[in-house]
C-alpha cells in the first residue's frame, strides 16, 4: 500500500531526513515514534506529499508521489490525513466540514454526503453535534470529527499525526477508541504517536526513529520486548516508566 524507499529530505543545509525505508500492506497498522525532532512528523508528510523531498521514493497504492505527473490533490483523496490541531473549518458546522470535500473534489451529490457524514458521526457518538460549530465541541470531539472527515472520502489509508498530543488526558481515550476501531476493521494506518499502550494493542509493526533515521523497524513484540539499539532502549525506558 505504502512504499518508502531510501527517502532525503533536507530543509536548506539541514538534512532532516536520511536514507529512511519501510513499507506498510494493506490492513497494517504501523506506529512511528521517536523523540522529538526526529523527523517522524516530516516523514509522515513526504508520504502525501504535503513535504517535497529531495531524493527517494514514495509510493501509495502504484503511483509515486514524487513524479511531477502524479495528480497529488487526486491522490491525496484517497490518503486520509488526521492532523495535531484537528484543522477543522471554524465558520463550517460540523456536517458542512464532513460534507465538503465529498462534494466538492468527488462530485457526490449533497444529500449522499450527509446520509455518510450522518452514519459516520453515529459510529463516533457525534450524530447529536452534526449541526454545532468546531468552537462548540471539545478537543476530543474536535479530533474524532477530523477522523470522520478522513473517512468520508472513503480512503484507502489512514495517516495519524500526533492526533492525541495537543488533548487533555481524559479526552486521550476516546479518539483512541475510534482509532482502534478502524485498525480492528481493517484499515491500513500509519501513526505517528507517543501513545505506547495504542501501539501495544494494535500496531504490526513499529518503527522508531531519531535523528532522522529510521534505527528500528519491527514488530511490536519484538520492540517492546527486545529493541536492539541503545536508543530504542533509552527512549523506551523513559516512555513506559509511568506506564501501569
Amino acid at each position: 500500500m505504502i512504499s518508502i524507499r531510501q527517502l532525503c529530505k533536507w530543509y536548506g543545509s539541514f538534512q532532516v531526513l536520511t536514507d529512511c525505508s519501510t513499507e506498510i500492506h494493506q490492513g497494517e497498522v504501523v506506529v512511528v515514534c521517536g523523540p522529538s525532532g526526529s523527523g517522524k512528523s516530516t516523514l509522515i508528510k513526504c508520504v502525501n506529499g504535503l513535504e517535497s523531498f529531495q531524493q527517494g521514493e514514495v509510493i501509495i497504492n502504484n503511483r509515486s508521489v514524487g513524479d511531477p505527473a502524479t495528480d497529488l490533490p487526486a491522490l491525496r483523496a484517497h490518503v486520509g490525513m488526521v492532523f495535531q490541531h484537528f484543522e477543522l473549518f471554524p465558520h463550517l458546522r460540523v456536517i458542512d466540514n464532513l460534507c465538503l470535500a465529498p462534494v466538492k473534489v468527488l462530485r457526490r451529490d449533497r444529500n449522499e454526503a450527509e446520509a455518510r457524514a450522518m452514519t459516520l458521526l453515529d459510529r463516533i457518538g457525534l450524530q447529536d453535534q452534526a449541526y454545532k460549530y468546531p468552537a462548540q465541541l471539545s478537543g476530543g470531539q474536535q479530533q474524532r470529527v477530523a477522523i470522520c472527515r478522513a473517512l468520508a472520502m472513503d480512503p484507502i489509508c489512514l495517516l495519524f499525526d500526533e492526533p492525541t498530543s495537543s488533548l487533555d488526558p481524559e479526552m486521550i481515550s476516546e479518539v483512541l477508541d475510534v482509532m482502534v476501531d478502524l485498525a480492528q476493521d481493517g484499515m491500513t494506518m500509519m501513526c505517528v504517536t507517543h501513545e505506547m499502550g495504542f501501539a501495544r494493542q494494535v500496531a504490526h509493526r513499529v518503527v522508531f526513529m531519531d535523528q532522522g533515521r529510521i534505527v528500528e523497524d519491527r514488530p511490536k513484540a519484538d520492540f517492546f520486548n527486545q529493541p536492539q539499539s541503545e536508543r530504542a532502549q533509552q527512549f523506551l525506558s523513559k516512555i513506559l516508566r509511568h506506564e501501569r
